[in-house]
Order: structure tokens, then C-alpha cells, then sequence
């Protein structure tokens, strides 16, 4: 029923109609069963059971084609809406709840359980067809003999209701599964991104094979096997249930009472013809359960993306490039470290940016670095205080618009092929001149807004992270550990070279680094230790400072 409830929310007329068109097919097979009982008990087939044949042959192919072609463009229908719908609940969701619900779990949701679903509704029309025709057999059996047919109802009942108790242990079962599934695409995703590293360190590889990901693999296995199990022995269980009313009908039945020989013979075909659509409900159980563990799932991650309140669409994306004054003011944000015991608190800060300043921001490895950036793009917002550009209160409604003054280089960056978003004016020109001042125009084109290619060196690629940055000309840069992976010539040209020369075009540029011997380059340092602001100097001045006290001296 829920299934049914969620593609009535696409298109309760294609569901409906596709119902019905399916129905008719299974009472056609029906109907086709006496026709075909008719002609063996009359001899001589009649006209009117010719061209009943003839009509039912071509009305049931008609039916069923007509069932699948509705539900095909319903389900790729679907499929497309609920992508669309969960990729926007994700993009409008807060940074920080999507590095709580983890990548494993919307990939995994994505790519695996809206197929499974729209895969459900593909066995609609079939169940359609079969539980019509079972309905149909059921009918005809009831015209030839009540007795008979009270007989097959009875084990009917009792089938159905021996089938309840394992479906339910069997859903417990593929919800286990779905759980194996989150856990694989992590580690699979360790697997692709951590190759190296793996490769490096037999005990890791080892490790990670046998205590992660073969027992996550494992698991899914005997889950799947075991639901699997369960369900071909209902299956069975059902299948054995017929072949006991025939029995019955052949050799007991007849010895204890007389019955018409014609009706039993009209009986056990009908009985034979019932097996073949009984197995085909049957078999689609499964399917049908996997469905119904991928709709919890993605009702869950609906439910979870939904219980956060989701940021301001997008507003017009043009940066003041006249702003003067970036303030943080009494700013603070916390999250559970890697241990869940205590919380990591950032702040409270109070610091302030000037348009045309080049920061570094320097510190230990958990001190705060990258998550002072998030506050400071928007990406998080302050838990406490406030962020102000200019005399502008930074709120969630505000946010998207703030972010359009930053182009950003992570230290753990995602490189796209195409340049989106960007303004097609001269953007190739401009595109090649900086390829040719990172070194990159003998490795990577720009064709048509694409990148010919990403197989590059880490090196290179934050170069090409770095040619993203500056077609944005967006008026704050911001850049995590750029030059760590740099040799000595880029990174010295990254410091002395491409740092002045955006503070000169008037950016202010925030640097996370720990290159001290390139620090007399920035106007400001700004020292992190555990979350609080230790230190703010001017190093030319502190320099100066320095060698005032030493000649005093």
C-alpha cells in the first residue's frame, strides 16, 4: 500500500489506468482457460468458441502492452522527480547535517533505492495480469462446483496465512541488508579514494579487507541469502499446497463422493493453470520487499533533510565588490569530535577583515582552521553571535547571497569537468592565458566549457582548482593548504607572486598555511589553538618591533 501511495503521488491516473488495463489482461487469460476447457469437453470446437479464442488472443497481448507502456513512462517519470526532489533536499540542506548523515548514505539512497522502487512498479502489470487471473480461475472454479471450490479456499486461507508469519521476519531481514548496503558504498569509496594508501601498508590492506570491507560484503550476503531462503520456501510451501488439492481432487476426493468427471477435470486445469501465476506473484515478492525497505529509506533521509530547516534558494548571485568591512562578532560553533564524548567549540570570535587584506590563518591540527573558514563563506552558520558585512547582518536569509563574494580552494577540493556556471564572455581566452600561467597548456584544454582532461597529478589539479578561483573573480579568495602539494617553484609562486598580485587587484585573500618561511608576505597572522584565537599580529610590524628591541639592546 505504500508503494502504491507514493506512485499515486506521481500519477494516480497512470497507476490507475495501467491497474486496470492489467486486470483486463488477467481476465482475459481467464476467460481464455474456458474457452479452451469448452472446446475439450464439446469435441467439435464451435464458431463462437473460435472466435472467442481469436478475440481473447488479441485483446490479452493488447492489454498487457498497454499496462507496461503506461507504468514504463511512469516509472522513468517518477525516477526523474524523486532524484530531483531528494538532490535539491540535499543541496538546500545545511553543510553540517550533510557531513552528519555521510556521503555513503545519500550516494547509496540515490544510486540504489529510487531504482529499486521504479523497478517495483515495473512488476505492477504483471501482478496486474497474474492476481486477475487468479481472481478469474477462482470464478469459474466457483461456477462448476461450491463444494469444490470451498475446498480450495480453505487451503487458500491457510496459505496466505502461513505466508504472513516469514514475510514479516524476511522484511527485518532486507532492513539489515539496506544498512550492509550504507556501510559497503563507504567502504567501497574508501577502496576507490584510499587505493594508494592501501597499497602502501599491507596490515591496513589486510585489515581493511578482512575487518571491514569482507564482513560488511559478508553480511549483505547471508542477509540477502537469508531473505532469499525464506521467500523460495514460501514459495514452495505454496506450490506444494496446489499439488495437495489435486490430489485430493484425483484420489481422494472421488472415492469418498461422486463427482462429475468433467469437473474434475475442469478443476485440476484450472488448478494447473493457477500455478503458473501464483509462482509468477510469488516471485515477485522480493522485489517488492526491496522496494518497501527503499521507500522507508528514502522516507527516512526525506524526513531527516526535511527536519532541518533548508536554506534560502537562490538570490541574485552579484557580489558587492564596494563592501569595505567583514566582521565576526562574538561567533561560535561546536560539533562532536571523532570520539562522541565532548563537543569541539570554536570561539566565541571576534575578528574583523578589511577588503584588500591578506590573511593567514596558522595553527595545530584541530585547532579550528578549516571549520573559521566555513563559518566565514557561510557554509556554517554561527551557533552564537553574528556575521556582518559592512553594517549587514548575515542571516539564513542572507547567506546565499554572502557566499558570492568567495571562491574557495579546499584542501580536500572536488574538481569538476566543466566550467559551470561561469560566463561563456571570453571565458576560453581567459581560461587559456591562466593555463599558461599554471604551467597547464601543454596538459589541459578548454573546449567548449570542458576540460579535455582530469588525469592529472594532485599538484595539477589544484592548479586547475586554482584556474576555477580565479575565472570566478569573486572579491574574497579563500585557500586551505593550496600550496602543500605544490613543488618549490609553484609554491613560491603561489606566495610572492600570486598573493600580491590579488591583494593589488584589490581581493582580500585568507590563507591557511603552514609555510612560515612565506608569513612576511600577509598583512595579518591569525594563530588558532583549540578553537580560540590566540594570537592576531601584524608580522612587519612584529618584525620591526624585533629589531628595535635588538639594536635597543
Amino acid at each position: 500500500m505504500k508503494l502504491l501511495a507514493f506512485f499515486f503521488q506521481h500519477s494516480r491516473k497512470a497507476v490507475l489506468l495501467s491497474m486496470a488495463a492489467g486486470l483486463f489482461s488477467g481476465v482475459c487469460n481467464a476467460a481464455l482457460l474456458a474457452v479452451i476447457n469448452g472446446a475439450l469437453r464439446g469435441g467439435r470446437p464451435t464458431a463462437a468458441l473460435l472466435w472467442g479464442f481469436a478475440g481473447l488472443c488479441v485483446l490479452l497481448p493488447a492489454a498487457r502492452f498497454t499496462s507496461e507502456l503506461l507504468l514504463t513512462r511512469l516509472g522513468q517519470e517518477a525516477m526523474y522527480e524523486s532524484r530531483m526532489k531528494l538532490c535539491s533536499q540535499v543541496l538546500s540542506a545545511p553543510l553540517r547535517h550533510l557531513e552528519v548523515l555521510g556521503p555513503a548514505r545519500l550516494l547509496t539512497t540515490l544510486t540504489d533505492d529510487i531504482p529499486n522502487i521504479i523497478n517495483a512498479l515495473n512488476v505492477l502489470p504483471i501482478l496486474c495480469v497474474n492476481a486477475a487471473l487468479v481472481v478469474g480461475c477462482l470464478v469459474y472454479m466457483g461456477m462448476l462446483s461450491r463444494m469444490l471450490f470451498a475446498i480450495v479456499m480453505g487451503f487458500l486461507i491457510v496459505g496466505i496465512a502461513s505466508y504472513q508469519v516469514p514475510i514479516l521476519r524476511v522484511q527485518k531481514i532486507l532492513g539489515k541488508a539496506r544498512k550492509n548496503a550504507d556501510e559497503l558504498s563507504g567502504h567501497l569509496r574508501a577502496l576507490t579514494h584510499g587505493t594508494k594508501e592501501l597499497k602502501i601498508h599491507h596490515g591496513r590492506r589486510e585489515s581493511f579487507m578482512k575487518n571491514a570491507l569482507e564482513m560488511t560484503a559478508a553480511s549483505l550476503k547471508e542477509n540477502n541469502i537469508s531473505a532469499l531462503r525464506m521467500y523460495s520456501a514460501t514459495a514452495s510451501w505454496g506450490q506444494t499446497l496446489v499439488f495437495i488439492v489435486i490430489g485430493l481432487y484425483l484420489f481422494l476426493l472421488p472415492s469418498m463422493r461422486q463427482f462429475d468427471r468433467a469437473t474434475l477435470t475442469g478443476y485440476t486445469l484450472a488448478l494447473l493453470y493457477l500455478m503458473t501465476p501464483l509462482q509468477v506473484i510469488m516471485n515477485s515478492l522480493p522485489q517488492l520487499g526491496r522496494a518497501t525497505v527503499a521507500l522507508q529509506a528514502i522516507t527516512q533521509l526525506g524526513f531527516s533533510l526535511a527536519s532541518v530547516k533548508p536554506e534560502a534558494g537562490v538570490l541574485p548571485s552579484v557580489a558587492d565588490d564596494h563592501w569595505s568591512e567583514l566582521a565576526l562578532k562574538g561567533v561560535t560553533h561546536s560539533y562532536q569530535t571523532d570520539n562522541d564524548v565532548e563537543s569541539f567549540v570554536l570561539g566565541p570570535l571576534d575578528l574583523v577583515f578589511k577588503r584588500g587584506e591578506l590573511v593567514f590563518i596558522t595553527g595545530g591540527n584541530g585547532s579550528g582552521k578549516t571549520t573559521l573558514i566555513k563559518l566565514l563563506t557561510g557554509l556554517y552558520l554561527p551557533e552564537q553571535g553574528a556575521i556582518y558585512l559592512d553594517n549587514r547582518h548575515i542571516d539564513a536569509e542572507a547567506v546565499e547571497c554572502y557566499r558570492q563574494h568567495f571562491s574557495i580552494v579546499f584542501s580536500d577540493f572536488y574538481l569538476f569537468d566543466k566550467l559551470l556556471g561561469l560566463p561563456e564572455e571570453q571565458l576560453e581566452m581567459r581560461a587559456t592565458h591562466y593555463l599558461e600561467q599554471l604551467k597547464l597548456s601543454q596538459k589541459v584544454k578548454l573546449i567548449d566549457g570542458q576540460l579535455s582532461t582530469l588525469n592529472l597529478s594532485q599538484g595539477q589539479r589544484k592548479r586547475v582548482a586554482l584556474l576555477t578561483a580565479y575565472l570566478e573573480d569573486r572579491p574574497i579568495y579563500v585557500f586551505d593548504e593550496w600550496a602543500a602539494d605544490q613543488d618549490p617553484y609553484f609554491k613560491d609562486f603561489f606566495y610572492t607572486e600570486l598573493l600580491p598580485e590579488l591583494k593589488r587587484e584589490g581581493k582580500t585573500v585568507l590563507v591557511i598555511s603552514h609555510d612560515d618561511r612565506y608569513y612576511y608576505v600577509a598583512d595579518r597572522i591569525i594563530n588558532l589553538r583549540e578553537g580560540k584565537v590566540v594570537s592576531d599580529t601584524d608580522p612587519v610590524s612584529e618584525r620591526l618591533e624585533m629589531a628595535n628591541r635588538r639594536s635597543a639592546s
